[in-house]
């Protein structure tokens, strides 16, 4: 559909625009900058303010090649070598976030960014498909408290539940990526994944600033 055509691979996501025939971008993190700048405006939080871009940029430098990519270099290894280094380093990444996420509410404090919508997307398919299809076996997230608090946090938000279709995905990882899982056999989806576990209270509210201020606060 776009002016001179197009014959290469088509991958997704994409971001077209439906008046002009073309394609705006077609990189994740390019994607949820455009349209938290673009079209969130007056709509929504802004979850890439000034004052955090530098920290957000360092948190994105992180995630995305230890955890986001990470899981992809694990199931996709094709050497034990470069499965090994993957995978210890997506662990190794996993256990500081642990740790980072034991006094803070979200990745920059008490404010959610980009950042935590870029991990979220990976930490709420871990232990739905990375964890079994993609070999990254080491741990599961219900196994880290402060990450699957975390995980429930975001999910609990307005509107973000509505967002995690987990029989598309399962049915898009088990089934479609042929290589991994030949026989397209789906397994159950895990209790930990579904609505009911993933409602539970978080009790991350504790860890906001403003609550640590008012329990310092003198009577």
């Amino acid at each position: 559909m776009r002016r001179g055509g197009y014959d290469g691979r088509s991958t997704v996501p994409m971001l077209w625009d439906v008046k002009r025939k073309e394609v705006v971008c077609n990189e994740s993190y390019g994607i949820i900058e455009f349209l938290n700048s673009g079209f969130a405006a007056g709509s929504g939080p802004d979850l890439c303010p000034v004052q955090l871009r530098g920290e957000i940029e360092r948190w994105n430098q992180v995630i995305y090649p230890a955890v986001n990519n990470g899981v992809y270099r694990c199931g996709f290894a094709q050497s034990q070598e470069a499965y090994d280094t993957a995978v210890n380093e997506l662990f190794t990444t996993l256990d500081k976030l642990e740790s980072h996420l034991s006094t803070n509410q979200y990745l920059c404090g008490d404010t959610l960014t980009l950042s935590d919508v870029c991990l979220f997307t990976t930490l709420i398919r871990f232990d739905l498909v990375y964890n079994v299809l993609f070999k990254c076996t080491k741990r599961k997230i219900i196994e880290y408290p402060n990450l699957y608090a975390y995980t429930r946090d975001i999910y609990q938000m307005p509107k973000v539940a509505e967002t995690c279709n987990f029989e598309a995905i399962m049915d898009g990882y088990y089934r479609t990526l042929f290589p991994l899982n030949p026989g397209g056999i789906q397994p159950i989806m895990p209790l930990v994944c579904q609505y009911e576990s993933l409602s539970k209270p978080h009790g991350r509210e504790v860890l906001s600033l403003k609550s640590k201020q008012l329990q310092l606060s003198p009577p």
